[in-house]
């Protein structure tokens, strides 16, 4: 199996599928056919060559992107192989004798040796001119998906994505149809002819080849010309017309005892002891083992109905961004052709309550439907889709949407820590007596104490449940399996802002001017010599030794009415007053300085410890924080999950539940300024 190649690597692989299905590649053939013979000689039989597939993508219903076949990969079990009309078990046309790749293309040879109808209209047509194209037939042992903006080289070309590639495919037959869709292919038909003059003149139906016949025909025809060189011939032309006759009606008793056999129920095996020239009796043999109990093979696209489709289908419906990165080709093609409209709410629950046992025809007994869709372990032998998982992965991908929705500058200011249960856990300060000690001759290093100051945090549990009721259902109302979870993603970023400055505003006993961290008066007030104030303040902080603490401040926090102010000082170059007592212009010594982060929360009224002149200056969270939020388990956003209704409901309900704490910590990681006096 050859390996996909590319020039330069993609920043992903592509998956690799292992679906067992049906392809079916059509491609153009141009046909011709030839005289068949000397008058009065017996007909030989009809001989064609055909480029069958030429390595090119390929447009196949039920896939939603091109296909391209790679032929490293194609397994050949031999090199007869059925020929048929539109791919018809019944309509055989003959078998191939020669199967090869050459030059990126699948080639074959082989001679019109069946006596159907089919047959006959194939070799009729094409001596009027009629265009046959081939459609080639082969069941998928494994598939690849090539993403957009990748590419791959297949059977020597480079494509782009988003294909399919045929990784590993068994050619089952090849057939004769009216439309295709390689238009680079070709095929020729012409008639065996009896006689070295006749295949001479054919030869130039095939441009590679000096004759049409195959090598053992070459063989023959080359040692009857040495032997008409040195001898007569050893038989006359009636005896010869004779053998001919002897032989066809051995044929057709041949092939009469195989239809009898496989009486219409086996076209395959009739087609192959046909086509491959069997006895009677390997051909009986066939039919007895057939006729064996076994489990039907299925030769065509899976598309099954499973949780991964259901789920596919609500994000498609949803009109999801990047869908492509969340579900291979094959998953995003059965959903497309399954629910080509969208799904509907009663639709999906109808889906996974037939997956797990429920006969019922439609929703009329929606409680049953919702019994069989939720409790999936309801009848044995099912258990198939489970769709409160379905939904809940769903509403998850929206969740995110209105968790995001909300003022996030909590988490630019904070830093955050990974807890792994609801116990309180406890954290050393970063600035303490934690110098270096020179070390002695011996080599002996001193112990350092970790000090006593220390903070702690713990995470709680938030959480609110809503539910999409019964006419929600009714009125088959996808959208509130989207609008749901938004409100519930939306819940959850809002109860964070309100824990989290509900606890940084609480400050008054953090920020004091016995800590060093607090300034007041008229001069505080954001402008270039407050903002000095307040750096000179930070940065004159010191540790338990009385030694500076080496942190630098890095973030301007200010209130929306501080914004603007707050954006002149981070951007501008001077800043002018058109007072009489101030010189103009100004040189701002605080341009980009300290990132401005803006929060709507400090001036709110509904939190203690508010104000719209009061500003902040800390230090980055990964340097020296002020405050921390941890996470149970480092999940940041909530989760969700869903189920039936309570017995006297009927619904469908959802929670959305987030595990977190906030607390301060070090109180030398930030200045407060009072901003007024």
């Amino acid at each position: 199996m050859a390996k996909k190649q590319t020039k330069t690597r993609p920043p992903a692989q592509p998956e690799k599928q292992n679906v067992p299905s049906t392809l079916q590649l059509t491609a153009t053939a141009m046909i011709d056919v030839a005289s068949a013979g000397d008058e009065g000689s017996a007909p030989a039989l009809p001989r064609f060559r055909m480029v069958a597939y030429t390595g090119a993508p390929m447009r196949i219903a039920g896939w939603r992107f091109p296909v391209i076949i790679d032929l490293a990969g194609l397994g050949i079990p031999s090199q007869s192989r059925p020929i048929r009309f539109s791919h018809d078990p019944t309509s055989g046309v003959g078998h191939t004798d020669n199967i090869r790749i050459d030059g990126g293309q699948l080639v074959a040879t082989g001679i019109v040796s069946r006596d159907t109808a089919a047959a006959r209209e194939v070799v009729a047509s094409s001596k009027n001119g009629f265009p046959w194209q081939a459609s080639v037939g082969a069941s998928v042992d494994e598939f690849e998906f090539v993403k957009e903006r990748q590419t791959v080289i297949v059977n020597g070309q480079e494509h782009a994505g988003p294909l399919n590639v045929v990784r590993k495919s068994t050619l089952s037959e090849i057939s004769f149809v009216d439309l295709g869709a390689d238009g680079q292919t070709s095929a020729t038909v012409a008639a065996a002819a009896n006689h070295t003059d006749k295949q001479e003149e054919n030869s130039d139906m095939d441009p590679e080849n000096t004759t049409a016949a195959t090598d053992t025909d070459a063989n023959e025809r080359d040692s009857h010309q040495a032997n008409q060189q040195t001898q007569a011939p050893a038989v006359t032309a009636g005896s010869a017309v004779d053998e001919i006759r002897s032989q066809a009606a051995a044929e057709v008793s041949r092939i009469s005892a195989i239809r009898q056999l496989c009486a219409g129920r086996f076209p395959e095996i009739e087609a192959k002891a046909i086509g491959e020239g069997w006895d009677v009796t390997r051909c009986e043999l066939e039919v007895l083992r057939a006729n064996r109990p076994r489990t039907p093979a299925i030769h065509m696209h899976d598309k099954t109905i499973n949780a991964r489709v259901l789920e596919a289908a609500c994000l498609l419906t949803g009109h999801v961004d990047q869908i492509d990165a969340m579900f291979d080709g094959q998953t995003l093609d059965a959903a497309t052709e399954r629910f080509r409209g969208g799904i509907g709410l009663q639709e999906l629950l109808l889906e996974a309550a037939w997956a797990n046992g429920y006969t019922g025809r439609n929703f009329r007994d929606s409680r049953a439907v919702l019994r069989y869709a939720f409790n999936p372990t309801l009848e044995a032998g099912f258990s198939t889709v489970d769709i409160g998982g379905i939904l809940s992965n769903v509403a998850n991908k929206f969740l995110l949407d209105g968790f995001f929705s909300v003022e996030r500058t909590w988490r630019n200011v904070t830093a955050v820590r990974n807890v792994s249960d609801f116990k309180t856990v406890t954290s050393y300060r970063l600035v303490g007596k934690d110098q270096y000690e020179q070390v002695a001759p011996g080599g002996e290093l001193k112990h350092g104490t970790l000090g006593e100051e220390k903070y702690e945090n713990k995470a709680d549990t938030y959480g609110l449940m809503l539910s999409i009721d019964r006419r929600d259902i009714i009125n088959d109302d996808l959208n509130a399996i989207t609008t749901v979870p938004r409100k519930l993603g939306r819940g959850s970023g809002l109860k964070i802002n309100d824990v989290f400055w509900s606890t940084f505003l609480a400050n008054s006993a953090f920020f004091t001017a016995g800590n060093n961290n607090y300034i007041t008066g008229a001069s505080t007030a954001l402008s270039i010599d407050g903002l000095t104030e307040g750096e000179v303040t930070f940065m004159d902080q010191v540790d338990g030794d009385g030694k500076p603490i080496g942190i630098m401040p890095a973030i301007l926090l200010v209130p929306t009415s501080l914004s603007a102010i707050g954006s002149q000082l981070f951007k501008s170059m001077e800043l002018r007053d058109t007072t009489t007592t101030t010189k103009y212009p100004v040189s701002n010594p605080h341009q980009g300085k300290f990132r401005v982060e803006v929060s709507r929360y400090l001036s709110n009224a509904q939190y203690t410890g508010n104000s719209s002149k009061a500003w902040y200056l800390l230090a980055e969270s990964t340097d020296l924080p002020v405050i921390e939020v941890a996470f149970l388990n480092g999940q940041e956003a909530p989760t969700i999950e869903t189920a039936e209704a309570d017995f006297n409901k009927l619904g469908v309900q959802m929670r959305g539940y987030h595990d977190f704490g906030v607390a301060l910590q070090d109180s030398r990681g930030g200045v407060k300024a009072k901003g007024e006096a």
